[in-house]
């Protein structure tokens, strides 16, 4: 009899009629297209789809899997959806507009809770008409047929903080000059290249890939997880040798608990990046730091400042919970309560969760700081650290480890699902490789418009923005002047568009918090590309240059109502010339009409002008009067330090 039961339990869930995660309450479908919708059930079961006026019928194929199309729809809502099999499901809160897929590393996953003035944009967020849903982090060395349980947002002021900046502010400007429902399908993960988020089938078809696929076709890629599991367990070991004690990790937030024999670390940078062996790693990390403090000190309010830990803490004082904070773009400041703080010996102990890419501290050490009413004290140094627990025991998988793990589990699932087009952030995980991403990052729009089969539909990006990287410029070279040359060469593809961002950059912050121009930015491609609203929507972009003595005349397009040099200094900045030695001067600069006129006194023949050539190219300051900047360019070929640098699997 108990067997009997087990089995109809195990046929009554076969039988109950599924859709696919995408698919959910308050979710937004795409106006005026036809609208796949799909699931699954018991194989050769009849399926009923009821929207508005329409009714839809299939029958499943033999592995259960059923489709159909929902004739186009104009913008509305809210409705219901019915799916009838042998049992049913109804969704509520049905909206029908335009849908983005928002995709790419961590300033596009950046949530609207960091941005500049947070508290505000949060605050007034009230947009009911704009949804999102987060797709969950999955890593997959096979394509999955669906993503596990996730749920579309209506937009409020208790949910916003969590959508994509970017994305939110672009879908903002839309629902403003549209009046219509905005969808935004999340599917971001920080730190990633742009090589997991390409399928294998489109690499095989390329010549610059196909060699590195073809050498792991066959290849069965849980063994090497495996080994590198091993591997990094073993660092463990080796990093962890002198600890004796087996207390458990909850006991180590107590001050009476001795981690002087824990190895050392940097807060200065994730533990990824500190030559630990750590690479890899995620999972609970435990930071922990003695300080000495006088009455003084301890006594009055005492704030305590850790900058930016990726992604969550804990953080204990003499093992009383200060604060905790979650998502790795914000800043831990946390105010201490009176007598928690005491002269003499202090402990501060920090618990870090990381779920995937980077992992810890990871902002200027300068920022991990104590204030009392008597000063500042520095809380850079003499850290100590403990692993708590590995993620994924038994085989952890980086996104980046090998190519299309993340097309695999964050995009393959999500087709056909209709949209209007793609918006896209990355590029920063590429910048070694920047010559390459000429070919790599072409491919992956080409090859999710042909995995979609909605031929060339739109798919605007947005260009890197000012960051110190390496201090890269055009004498030692520049991997991010190269990447933002790569990407503008992506602009040769139908249907493309991007969104320059050098001048909102943040010379020590990857994370720029103004997501606010950057959403308007894309959204003035959109409006004039697709929407019918005429508008400027570039910078300058460079067009053709002539030379008169020693001057260098430069005629851009994309001028709008007429060039325009603004900030501070008066006169034009970010030009460099250089002669047949290549070797680059700074350069004047003048408006001459519609055109810029570029000399240095030190180089008497020009033959090239680069301009905004730089890792931080925040000083670059040539605009067109409707406020857009200038495209970063050069007027030479000349090698740069990444022509020759090649994907390989596994390395960064």
């Amino acid at each position: 009899m108990l067997m009997l039961t087990f089995l109809l339990l195990a046929l009554g869930g076969f039988c109950q009629v599924k859709l696919a995660g995408i698919f959910g309450d308050h979710m937004v479908i795409q106006r005026s297209q036809s609208v796949p919708v799909w699931g699954w059930a018991s194989p050769n079961e009849s399926v009923t789809v009821k929207f508005k006026q329409q009714q839809k019928e299939t029958v499943t194929d033999k592995n259960g899997k059923w489709r159909i199309n929902l004739d186009p729809e104009p913008a509305g809502g809210p409705y219901e959806i019915s799916i009838q099999g042998k049992s049913g499901i109804i969704l509520h809160d049905v909206m029908v507009g335009e849908v983005w897929l928002c995709s790419g590393q961590s300033n596009m996953e950046f949530q609207l809770k960091s941005v500049r003035n947070a508290d505000v944009e949060t605050s007034t967020a009230n947009y009911p008409e704009i949804r999102q849903i987060k797709i969950p982090l999955i890593a997959s060395s096979t394509p999955k047929a669906d993503i596990p349980p996730a749920k579309w947002d209506v937009c409020s002021p208790k949910t916003a903080g969590d959508f994509t900046a970017v994305g939110y502010f672009f879908a903002r400007e839309m629902a403003k000059r549209l009046h219509v429902p905005v969808g935004l399908i999340n599917s971001t993960w920080g730190g990633t290249m742009v090589e997991t988020w390409i399928s294998h089938g489109a690499f095989e078809k390329s010549p610059e890939f196909k060699s590195m696929v073809t050498s792991l076709n066959g290849k069965d890629i849980e063994p090497l997880l495996r080994d590198r599991q091993a591997h990094l367990e073993n660092q463990i070991r080796l990093l962890e040798k002198n600890i004796k004690d087996s207390i458990p990790d909850s006991e180590w937030k107590n001050p009476d608990y001795n981690s002087q024999d824990w190895p050392k670390i940097s807060v200065a940078r994730g533990w990824e990046n500190q030559h630990l062996g750590l690479e890899g790693l995620d999972g609970i990390v435990w930071y922990r730091k003695v300080i000495e403090l006088d009455s003084s000190e301890a006594k009055g309010s005492v704030t305590l400042s850790l900058g930016k830990i990726d992604d969550n803490d804990e953080t204990y004082i003499n093992g009383i919970l200060a604060g905790s904070t979650k998502g790795w773009g914000e800043k831990r400041v946390y105010h201490i309560a009176a007598n928690i703080f005491r002269p003499g010996k202090n402990v501060i102990a920090v618990r870090v969760e990381d779920a995937g890419g980077g992992g810890g501290f990871y902002e200027d050490s300068g920022a991990v700081r104590l204030h009392t009413e008597n000063g500042s004290i520095s809380l850079s140094s003499d850290w100590h650290f403990r692993i708590a627990r590995i993620a994924n025991n038994g085989g952890a998988v980086n996104p980046n480890d090998f190519p299309s793990l993340l097309f695999n589990g964050m995009i393959y699932p999500l087709i056909p699902y209709a949209m209007r087009g793609v918006l896209w952030y990355q590029g920063e995980a590429n910048a070694g490789r920047a010559y390459q991403y000429r070919t790599a990052f072409p491919l992956l729009i080409n090859d999710w418009r042909q995995q979609w089969g909605e031929g060339n539909f739109p798919f605007y990006f947005v260009q890197l923005a000012s960051f110190n990287a390496g201090n890269g410029n055009s004498e030692n070279g520049s991997t991010w002047a190269e990447l933002r040359e790569a990407q503008t060469h992506t602009l040769n593809l139908t249907a493309t568009g991007m969104a320059v961002t050098t001048d909102i950059g943040e010379s020590n912050d990857i994370h720029p918090k103004n997501k606010q121009d950057v959403g308007l930015r894309l959204a003035a491609v959109a409006l004039n590309n697709i929407y019918g609203k005429p508008m400027e929507y570039s910078g300058p972009v460079y067009e053709s240059m002539f030379v008169q003595g020693n001057k260098v005349y430069l005629e851009f397009t994309h001028t709008g109502s007429g060039l325009m040099v603004r900030d501070k200094y008066g006169y034009i900045r970010g030009f460099e010339i250089a002669g047949s030695d290549h070797r680059f001067h700074y350069a004047k600069a003048f408006l001459d009409h519609n055109k810029v006129v570029v000399y240095s006194d030190e180089v008497t023949t020009p033959v090239s002008v680069r301009y905004a050539w730089s890792d931080d190219a925040g000083d670059a300051n040539l605009y067109n009067f409707e406020d857009f900047p200038a495209v970063p360019f050069r007027t030479d070929q000349w090698k740069g330090v990444t022509d020759d640098v090649r994907y390989e699997v596994g390395k960064p």
